[in-house]
């Protein structure tokens, strides 16, 4: 059943919404070491053992495991949207806390192939979709206004922290060792997201305020039980699945993030092919990740102000360019220059999708919707991945990076097949819901169109569909 809470407008100029952004933006800081931690494992988990290495093990192996974190992360995002929608975002960050914690500090502890599948492959990749699925959403209902402003401080903030944390990383493993250095990692990360727990809330209702932006004329927040979110989930995707934007959107994630996936493994290793020393090649990844901030800052702010499908055609279209400077780059320089136009493309493809989620299906359950485009994003890391590594073994990088445009292109070109984002998508889902599972006032009569599909609070077990 649906509770109409009381609320207050905040007093003084301070609202809590942006506690939330700092907190989530922790989360996001710790959430995207995850991946960046794998660039630092690579030359331990490869150094032979009769050169003291710890591990010995082959590039396939190492591969095979970054292939399998995407891939158990993609089948995964679309339930971890589906418990954030219905648990609430509360109880999925005390999980992604427990989760780093754990699975960073057992990788201190590791001796052999299978445990590192397990616990990277599958216990981070877990820890991955919490983070990147219900606690980015989870932003959506504390803004009615200026939503894209938290989107980009959240987003920029995990780009500087990912930036700034490789180096840490680095020194740590230097100084203190593989053990050391993922027990350190895994209870200063897992420790800092569990000790914010109490200050995190899943709505603004429960501070007994408004949305930022929001009015005394607005409608009342309501609070859901378990057994009204799960009927309101269901009544929203039935809607949501007849829209285009439902089913392109995962594909674009997906082509986006194929293309960038490809350059961000192997750019370094090529411009080393390419008689750069290694130290000087590293310094491309460091200009990706410090420019693309300004897009991951920039472009949410840009897409609630002027709408999403202009601006995520945009962006796609500069990474997909960038790669062009590749196919002739030889001196630094050139390397140099495509990492900081590739920066922007990039910082900028991957976030825009919570603010057009707000623009396509306005404050609805959307984190499940969410979860299907992290899930083709991560879906599209794991083939990219695969594919490229199998090209660049046989043929050569440049055939690679070809593949990198033109994943990106047509990423571009299902952008343009849209529908526009200046208007809702399904304004009225809430119509074929009845009243008490509403979040406005609603007549006594559900109406006829709620009859005709049979929803009602005893038809929540059915198919889904």
């Amino acid at each position: 059943m649906a509770i109409h809470t009381s609320v207050r407008r905040p007093t003084g100029g301070f609202h809590y919404a942006w506690v939330i952004i700092a907190i989530l933006a922790v989360v996001q800081i710790f959430g995207q070491s995850i991946s960046m931690s794998a660039g630092i494992m690579v030359p331990e988990l490869r150094t032979p053992l009769d050169e003291g290495g710890r591990f010995g093990w082959s590039p396939a192996i190492i591969g095979f495991a970054l292939a399998g974190y995407y891939l158990v992360g993609s089948l995964t995002s679309p339930f971890s949207g589906r418990f954030g929608d219905i648990l609430g975002a509360r109880k999925l960050l005390f999980a992604g806390g427990v989760l780093f914690g754990v699975s960073m500090v057992l990788i201190g502890f590791i001796t052999h192939v299978w445990q590192f599948f397990l616990v990277y492959s599958v216990m981070l990749a877990l820890t991955s979709a919490i983070a990147m699925v219900p606690l980015m959403a989870a932003v959506n209902p504390w803004f009615k206004q200026r939503l894209g402003l938290g989107i980009g401080l959240m987003w920029a903030a995990g780009g500087v922290g990912a930036a700034a944390l490789a180096p840490v990383y680095s020194l740590l493993l230097v100084n203190f060792g593989w053990t050391a250095t993922f027990v350190v990692i895994g209870l200063v990360g897992g420790g800092a997201t569990l000790g914010l727990l109490p200050f995190f809330r899943n709505q603004p209702s429960e501070k007994g305020i408004l949305a930022y932006g929001a009015t005394a004329d607005d409608p009342p927040p309501v609070k859901f039980d378990a057994s009204a979110a799960k009927l309101r989930l269901r009544v929203f995707q039935r809607q949501m699945k007849h829209t285009r934007a439902f089913w392109n959107l995962p594909v674009i994630h997906g082509m986006g993030c194929a293309g960038h996936g490809i350059v961000l493994i192997f750019v370094v290793d090529f411009a080393v092919t390419r008689n750069i020393e290694f130290t000087t090649a590293a310094v491309i990844l460091t200009l990706i990740n410090v420019f693309s901030i300004a897009g991951r800052f920039v472009v949410p702010i840009v897409t609630e102000r002027i709408g999403g499908k202009l601006i995520m055609a945009t962006a796609l279209a500069i990474q997909a360019g960038s790669v062009a400077i590749l196919l002739f780059a030889g001196d630094i320089w050139a390397f140099y220059l495509f990492a900081c136009v590739f920066g922007l493309g990039f910082g900028g493809e991957m976030s825009a999708y919570p603010v057009v989620n707000r623009q396509y299906f306005g404050t609805g359950p959307v984190a499940t919707v969410y979860g299907f485009q992290i899930s083709g994003a991560m879906m599209g890391h794991f083939i990219s991945t695969l594919v490229a590594g199998i090209i660049i073994h046989f043929i050569g990088y440049i055939p690679a990076f070809i593949l990198s445009m033109t994943f990106s292109s047509l990423g571009v070109i299902i952008i343009l097949t849209l529908e526009t984002t200046k208007r809702q998508l399904i304004p009225n889902w809430e119509d074929q819901l009845p009243p008490e599972a509403r979040t406005a006032q609603a007549p006594a009569v559900a109406p006829p169109a709620a009859a005709a599909t049979g929803v009602a609070f005893g038809n929540v077990g059915g198919d889904g569909n």
